[in-house]
Parts: C-alpha cells; sequence; structure tokens
C-alpha cells in the first residue's frame, strides 16, 4: 500500500499546491484514484471534521482543507470517471427559503465532497421548487436542507411536501441539519434522516445513499 500520509497532512494543513503534488506522485507511482479518495482525502477530512468538533480546529482551518480536497478532485475527477468509477453519490445542499446562513451548510459541503460525494450547493434562501427542479435535473440520490432560525423550520416541511406533490419523494432521500433541527422534528415532517453535525451528515449520506441503491 503505498504512503499517502504527506497528502493527508498537506490537506491537513490546507496546503493545496503540496496536496496536489502529492497526490500526482501517487498516481505516478500507479496508485489507483479510487485508493487516493478511500485511503487519502477521506481519512483526512474526517480528522479534520473530528478535530473541529472537538474545538482543535475552527472554520477557516477546515475550509481550506476543504479548498485542498477540491483541488485534488479537479485532477481525479476526469481519471475517475475514465476509469467507470462512481462518486459516493450526489448531494443537493441548500439553506432554505428565509434563512440567509450558510457556514454550516458550506461545512457539510466541503465533508461531502471530501468523503467522494458530487454535491451541488443551491446557497442559501432556497425556496421548494428550486429543490425540486435541482434533483429531477441531477437525479441525485440526497437533498440536504439547511436552518438556523427556528423561525425557517416550516420551511423544511414544505420542502418535503413539495417532493411528494411533485411525485419524486420516493426517488430521493431528504436529510436536514442546522442548530434548531432535532430527529423529533426530521421524523415528524417525514424527512429521511438528521444530522447533528458535518460529520455525522456525511455518514448519514452514505447510509442514505446505499439504503436507496439496496
Amino acid at each position: 500500500m503505498h504512503d499517502l500520509t504527506a497528502m493527508r497532512e498537506a490537506i491537513l494543513q490546507g496546503n493545496a499546491e503540496a496536496a496536489i503534488a502529492a497526490a500526482q506522485t501517487a498516481l505516478e507511482q500507479g496508485v489507483d484514484p479510487v485508493s487516493l479518495v478511500r485511503q487519502g482525502i477521506s481519512p483526512a477530512m474526517a480528522e479534520m471534521g473530528r478535530l473541529f468538533e472537538e474545538g482543535k480546529c475552527f472554520v477557516p482551518e477546515l475550509l481550506v482543507a476543504a479548498r485542498a480536497t477540491k483541488e485534488i478532485f479537479r485532477v481525479l475527477r476526469p481519471l475517475l470517471a475514465r476509469s467507470g468509477s462512481k462518486s459516493s453519490g450526489h448531494v443537493i445542499l441548500g439553506t432554505v427559503r428565509g434563512d440567509l446562513h450558510d457556514i454550516g451548510k458550506n461545512l457539510v459541503a466541503a465533508m461531502l465532497e471530501g468523503g467522494g460525494f458530487e454535491v451541488t450547493d443551491l446557497g442559501v434562501d432556497v425556496p421548494p421548487e428550486k429543490f425540486v427542479a435541482a434533483a429531477r435535473d441531477t437525479r441525485a440520490q440526497v437533498v440536504g436542507l439547511s436552518a438556523l432560525l427556528t423561525s425557517t423550520l416550516p420551511a423544511m416541511k414544505a420542502i418535503v411536501e413539495a417532493f411528494c406533490a411533485a411525485g419524486i419523494r420516493e426517488s430521493v432521500k431528504i436529510m436536514i441539519g442546522g442548530a434548531p433541527v432535532t430527529q423529533a422534528y426530521a421524523d415528524a415532517i417525514g424527512a429521511d434522516g438528521y444530522g447533528e453535525s458535518a460529520s455525522a451528515s456525511v455518514d448519514l449520506a452514505r447510509r442514505l445513499t446505499e439504503s436507496r441503491i439496496t
């Protein structure tokens, strides 16, 4: 097994240039792109998530690490496509209508991309119909809804209902998260899961995509 320590350390330090160089060296030495994701990028971002949740690193450090992984994926995605390898899944993310907060959503997006997911980020203040249209257009397996304000929680319920009304609720999993969100609320509105943290959201997305396939 190739030693990917240098690439993982470069990601943890947010050094995109060093991370890309380490990835390219590994590729030249015969490491396949899937192994780079599973044994290099994913463990590094999981470690960043752990450090963040323990208060040992902060939002800026997590975001620069995520930026480093994005740069590596610029190199890897064509190789992954050429080899026929699929991503972990496609997730649509957005902060619900009436809410302009995006730090939590951005952290989840960073962690998902580090976990090998393709992410479509719809931004903030996203109406239900935009989530539905994006799900139809991309055929994403999972839709992730974020809210920070208690007053915008009803928008999550409206989005679940919009998917039902559009007749595509059974074809997509919906996960929700944010400071005022609870598992009880997820259950109450008919969502498929609740991510209490960025790392937990990645684990949840993985479970939801696997259950959708099976």
